[in-house]
């Protein structure tokens, strides 16, 4: 199908490569927090590439300006798994500086989201310790990465121990492994009995009781994903603050997305941010197997897919 030219406030723009995202898989599977609006939802909320066009009112972009979804929309409007995509001028942000378009397609909703969640709803602060669930996905990774580069002390938490020694060279202080070590027990360890200032969970369910165990009195707990679909269960370690964090929401807001866009750049430019790609296939034919790496678990950071012939180590 041929897209129309952009119409006011839109920008039209030729698609590069493609990030993987978790919530896509679950959209999918009719699974996510909002169901499909059929006939006509499309897929996908990461994707770099360059501009074609734009329409009427739009001044901050021009044909040729290397760009990046600001996946701050759903998929009932829009989706970024074609070979051009038109969106409204706001949910557009600019390629960081010199960065090549499979590292940008893995690094805004990844790092906007650990940026947002950390430093402007958690507060995390140097010398804080964290916990962060779910350390070797695409946004668990570069969790760890952000609280390093905030002078941190990362404890990532990860079901076994197959993917323990990857954590430990991203840069996590400590590894916990939750199939074989209690979580509580060994945060409380790690930090000589005060517990966490903070936890950054994309699980859910009543594990996330025992993170709220694990921070010190008047922590803070912010709750971005639920892979668990059972009911989300609070402990009684009090006083505690918990936030439920939309990154989508946020990054509705210009000054949101100016902040996060400075955070990503300069951290990809001082070398304290540098995407884990796990995996990048070629073309969008390539699609399903694409999905099906992200569902059986055993990668560890960001899923590309590539829409010019590009080839890399990881590449299929």
């Amino acid at each position: 199908m041929r897209l129309p030219a952009p119409g006011p406030g839109e920008v039209l723009f030729r698609v590069e490569a493609i990030g993987l995202n978790r919530a896509e898989a679950l959209f999918r599977a009719g699974v996510y927090y909002y169901r499909p609006t059929l006939p006509g939802s499309r897929l996908g909320y990461e994707a770099a590439g360059v501009v074609e066009a734009v329409g009427d009112g739009v001044t901050a972009y021009r044909p040729g300006d290397p760009v990046m979804a600001a996946a701050n929309f759903d998929f009932g409007v829009h989706g970024v798994y074609g070979e051009r995509v038109l969106l409204p001028e706001a949910s557009v942000v600019p390629r960081p500086a010199g960065v090549d378009a499979v590292t940008s397609a893995a690094v805004w909703l990844t790092y906007s989201t650990t940026y947002g969640a950390l430093v402007e709803t958690a507060g995390l602060a140097p010398g804080d310790h964290v916990v962060i669930t779910g350390a070797s996905s695409g946004v668990g990774t570069g969790a760890v990465q952000t609280a390093l580069r905030l002078g941190a002390i990362p404890i990532a938490t990860t079901r076994g121990e197959a993917k323990r020694r990857q954590i430990l060279e991203l840069g996590a202080a400590h590894v916990i492994t939750t199939d074989s070590e209690d979580v509580v027990k060994e945060v409380r360890r790690i930090t000589g009995g005060k517990g966490a200032e903070v936890a950054f969970d994309g699980i859910g369910g009543p594990g996330f009781a025992a993170l709220g165990d694990a921070l010190t009195p008047g922590g803070t707990a912010v709750l971005y994903g639920w892979l668990d679909p059972r009911p989300i269960e609070l402990c009684m370690n009090w006083p505690q603050t918990v936030h439920t964090y939309a990154n989508g929401v946020l990054a509705g807001s210009e000054g949101y997305r100016r902040r996060a866009s400075a955070f990503i750049g300069s951290g990809l430019a001082g070398g304290t941010l540098a995407p884990v790609i796990a995996e990048t296939f070629h073309g969008l034919e390539s699609m399903p197997d694409a999905h099906r790496l992200m569902e059986s678990n055993t990668h560890t950071g960001k899923i590309v897919v590539t829409l010019d012939r590009t080839t890399s180590p990881r590449s299929r």
